[in-house]
Protein backbone atom coordinates (compact mmCIF):
# COMPACT_ATOMS: atom_id res chain seq x y z
CA UNK A 1 0.00 0.00 0.00
CA UNK A 2 1.26 3.42 -0.98
CA UNK A 3 2.13 5.86 1.96
CA UNK A 4 1.23 9.21 1.93
CA UNK A 5 2.10 11.73 4.71
CA UNK A 6 0.05 14.80 4.91
CA UNK A 7 2.65 17.31 6.84
CA UNK A 8 1.17 19.09 9.63
CA UNK A 9 3.12 22.50 9.75
CA UNK A 10 0.21 24.83 11.03
CA UNK A 11 -2.05 25.62 7.68
CA UNK A 12 -4.56 23.46 6.05
CA UNK A 13 -7.27 21.46 5.40
CA UNK A 14 -5.48 18.54 7.19
CA UNK A 15 -8.18 16.35 7.80
CA UNK A 16 -10.51 16.71 4.61
CA UNK A 17 -7.26 16.13 2.91
CA UNK A 18 -6.46 13.14 4.69
CA UNK A 19 -10.24 11.93 4.05
CA UNK A 20 -9.60 12.42 0.05
CA UNK A 21 -6.30 10.81 -0.29
CA UNK A 22 -7.69 7.73 1.82
CA UNK A 23 -10.11 7.68 -0.18
CA UNK A 24 -8.20 6.42 -3.47
CA UNK A 25 -6.89 3.31 -0.98
CA UNK A 26 -3.64 4.68 0.16
CA UNK A 27 -2.37 4.77 4.14
CA UNK A 28 -2.24 8.32 4.86
CA UNK A 29 -0.75 9.57 8.01
CA UNK A 30 -1.13 13.58 8.81
CA UNK A 31 1.81 14.16 10.85
CA UNK A 32 4.39 17.14 11.79
CA UNK A 33 7.11 14.30 11.80
CA UNK A 34 9.99 14.81 9.73
CA UNK A 35 11.08 11.32 9.50
CA UNK A 36 7.77 10.39 8.85
CA UNK A 37 7.96 13.20 6.09
CA UNK A 38 11.40 11.87 4.40
CA UNK A 39 10.49 7.83 4.59
CA UNK A 40 6.81 7.68 2.94
CA UNK A 41 6.25 7.34 -0.04
CA UNK A 42 4.43 10.52 -1.08
CA UNK A 43 4.72 13.77 0.84
CA UNK A 44 1.86 16.37 0.50
CA UNK A 45 2.00 19.82 1.08
CA UNK A 46 -1.27 21.56 2.28
CA UNK A 47 -1.56 25.27 2.91
CA UNK A 48 -4.38 28.01 3.42
CA UNK A 49 -4.03 31.30 4.23
CA UNK A 50 -1.14 34.13 3.81
CA UNK A 51 2.02 32.81 2.03
CA UNK A 52 4.33 34.34 5.04
CA UNK A 53 2.28 32.54 7.37
CA UNK A 54 2.54 29.45 5.73
CA UNK A 55 6.43 29.76 5.03
CA UNK A 56 6.88 30.46 8.65
CA UNK A 57 5.17 27.69 9.54
CA UNK A 58 7.62 25.57 7.51
CA UNK A 59 10.51 27.68 8.59
CA UNK A 60 9.98 27.01 12.25
CA UNK A 61 9.55 22.96 11.56
CA UNK A 62 12.50 23.50 9.27
CA UNK A 63 10.92 21.26 6.62
CA UNK A 64 11.91 23.22 3.48
CA UNK A 65 15.11 21.01 3.38
CA UNK A 66 13.18 17.95 3.45
CA UNK A 67 10.66 18.86 0.85
CA UNK A 68 13.62 20.21 -1.12
CA UNK A 69 15.56 17.35 -0.65
CA UNK A 70 12.66 14.56 -1.29
CA UNK A 71 12.11 16.79 -5.05
CA UNK A 72 15.95 16.53 -5.49
CA UNK A 73 15.99 12.60 -4.77
CA UNK A 74 13.01 12.18 -7.22
CA UNK A 75 10.54 11.30 -4.53
CA UNK A 76 7.14 12.63 -5.08
CA UNK A 77 5.86 15.67 -3.27
CA UNK A 78 2.23 17.32 -3.81
CA UNK A 79 1.66 20.81 -2.80
CA UNK A 80 -1.76 22.21 -2.79
CA UNK A 81 -3.50 25.72 -2.94
CA UNK A 82 -0.65 28.01 -0.75
CA UNK A 83 1.16 24.62 -0.32
CA UNK A 84 1.84 25.20 -4.22
CA UNK A 85 2.56 28.58 -3.57
CA UNK A 86 5.59 27.94 -1.47
CA UNK A 87 6.86 26.46 -3.91
CA UNK A 88 7.44 29.24 -6.04
CA UNK A 89 10.78 31.97 -5.71
CA UNK A 90 8.70 34.20 -3.89
CA UNK A 91 5.25 35.82 -2.84
CA UNK A 92 4.15 39.36 -2.43
CA UNK A 93 1.04 40.06 -0.31
CA UNK A 94 0.29 43.25 0.49
CA UNK A 95 4.04 44.87 -0.46
CA UNK A 96 5.57 42.45 1.73
CA UNK A 97 8.12 39.98 -0.27
CA UNK A 98 8.62 37.07 1.00
CA UNK A 99 10.98 34.17 -0.08
CA UNK A 100 9.38 30.49 -1.09
CA UNK A 101 11.28 27.26 -1.70
CA UNK A 102 12.42 28.28 -4.91
CA UNK A 103 11.05 24.44 -6.24
CA UNK A 104 9.69 26.26 -9.39
CA UNK A 105 10.84 29.67 -11.11
CA UNK A 106 8.11 32.30 -10.71
CA UNK A 107 6.49 35.32 -7.84
CA UNK A 108 2.93 34.54 -6.54
CA UNK A 109 1.33 37.97 -6.86
CA UNK A 110 -2.19 39.41 -6.40
CA UNK A 111 -4.57 38.45 -9.15
CA UNK A 112 -5.24 41.15 -11.27
CA UNK A 113 -9.15 40.65 -12.04
CA UNK A 114 -11.64 43.06 -10.38
CA UNK A 115 -13.29 40.52 -7.99
CA UNK A 116 -11.41 38.86 -5.64
CA UNK A 117 -11.11 36.43 -3.98
CA UNK A 118 -11.58 33.83 -6.71
CA UNK A 119 -13.65 31.89 -5.24
CA UNK A 120 -15.70 29.04 -7.35
CA UNK A 121 -15.57 26.32 -9.40
CA UNK A 122 -13.17 26.86 -12.77
CA UNK A 123 -12.15 25.36 -15.93
CA UNK A 124 -8.77 23.87 -16.37
CA UNK A 125 -7.05 23.81 -19.53
CA UNK A 126 -4.54 21.09 -18.90
CA UNK A 127 -1.64 19.72 -21.06
CA UNK A 128 -2.32 16.30 -22.95
CA UNK A 129 1.07 14.86 -21.66
CA UNK A 130 -0.34 15.61 -18.21
CA UNK A 131 -0.30 12.83 -15.30
CA UNK A 132 -2.10 14.60 -12.97
CA UNK A 133 -5.26 14.85 -15.50
CA UNK A 134 -4.74 11.78 -17.17
CA UNK A 135 -8.61 10.60 -18.27
CA UNK A 136 -9.86 13.69 -16.83
CA UNK A 137 -12.44 15.41 -19.24
CA UNK A 138 -10.93 18.70 -21.19
CA UNK A 139 -13.82 20.55 -19.96
CA UNK A 140 -13.30 19.76 -15.74
CA UNK A 141 -13.59 22.27 -13.40
CA UNK A 142 -11.85 22.36 -10.04
CA UNK A 143 -13.26 24.66 -7.22
CA UNK A 144 -10.53 27.10 -6.34
CA UNK A 145 -10.27 29.80 -3.31
CA UNK A 146 -7.60 32.61 -4.17
CA UNK A 147 -6.66 35.85 -4.04
CA UNK A 148 -2.88 35.33 -4.96
CA UNK A 149 -1.49 33.19 -7.76
CA UNK A 150 1.17 32.78 -10.67
CA UNK A 151 0.99 34.39 -13.23
CA UNK A 152 2.53 31.53 -16.65
CA UNK A 153 5.89 32.39 -17.67
CA UNK A 154 8.10 31.08 -19.94
CA UNK A 155 10.60 29.69 -17.82
CA UNK A 156 8.36 27.80 -16.07
CA UNK A 157 6.68 26.63 -19.19
CA UNK A 158 10.49 25.40 -20.19
CA UNK A 159 10.29 23.04 -17.23
CA UNK A 160 6.86 22.00 -15.79
CA UNK A 161 4.07 21.06 -17.24
CA UNK A 162 1.62 23.99 -16.83
CA UNK A 163 -2.04 23.79 -16.39
CA UNK A 164 -4.09 27.21 -16.49
CA UNK A 165 -7.04 28.80 -15.37
CA UNK A 166 -8.77 32.47 -15.76
CA UNK A 167 -10.98 34.41 -13.59
CA UNK A 168 -12.55 36.82 -15.46
CA UNK A 169 -9.25 38.16 -17.77
CA UNK A 170 -7.20 36.98 -15.18
CA UNK A 171 -5.11 33.33 -16.29
CA UNK A 172 -2.96 32.01 -13.79
CA UNK A 173 -1.33 28.62 -12.89
CA UNK A 174 -3.95 26.50 -11.54
CA UNK A 175 -0.77 23.15 -11.69
CA UNK A 176 2.27 22.58 -12.33
CA UNK A 177 4.21 19.45 -12.43
CA UNK A 178 8.24 18.88 -12.65
CA UNK A 179 9.39 15.46 -12.37
CA UNK A 180 8.73 14.22 -8.64
CA UNK A 181 7.13 17.95 -7.62
CA UNK A 182 3.79 18.52 -8.90
CA UNK A 183 1.25 21.01 -7.36
CA UNK A 184 -2.29 22.62 -7.61
CA UNK A 185 -3.96 25.98 -6.36
CA UNK A 186 -6.81 24.74 -6.59
CA UNK A 187 -8.29 22.50 -3.56
CA UNK A 188 -8.73 18.89 -5.01
CA UNK A 189 -10.40 17.79 -1.69
CA UNK A 190 -13.21 20.22 -2.67
CA UNK A 191 -13.04 19.20 -6.41
CA UNK A 192 -16.03 16.52 -6.57
CA UNK A 193 -15.17 13.64 -9.13
CA UNK A 194 -12.23 16.07 -11.36
CA UNK A 195 -10.47 16.29 -8.21
CA UNK A 196 -10.73 12.55 -6.83
CA UNK A 197 -9.60 11.50 -9.88
CA UNK A 198 -6.43 13.48 -9.93
CA UNK A 199 -5.74 12.22 -6.36
CA UNK A 200 -5.97 8.78 -7.76
CA UNK A 201 -3.62 9.62 -10.87
CA UNK A 202 -1.42 11.15 -8.14
CA UNK A 203 -1.15 7.95 -5.73
CA UNK A 204 -1.10 5.56 -8.73
CA UNK A 205 2.09 7.62 -10.24
CA UNK A 206 4.11 7.56 -6.37
CA UNK A 207 2.99 3.93 -5.91
CA UNK A 208 4.19 3.47 -10.03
Amino acid sequence: MTSVVVLDYGSGNLRSAERALAATGASVTVTSDLDAAVACDGLVVPGVGAFAACMAGVEALAAGPVIAERVAAGRPVLGICVGMQIMFESGEEHGVVTKGLGLLPGSVTRLAARRVPHMGWNLLDAPSSSVLFEGIAADARAYFVHSYAVTPNAELDSVALVTTSTHESATFVAAAERGPLAVTQFHPEKSGAVGAALLRNWVASVHG
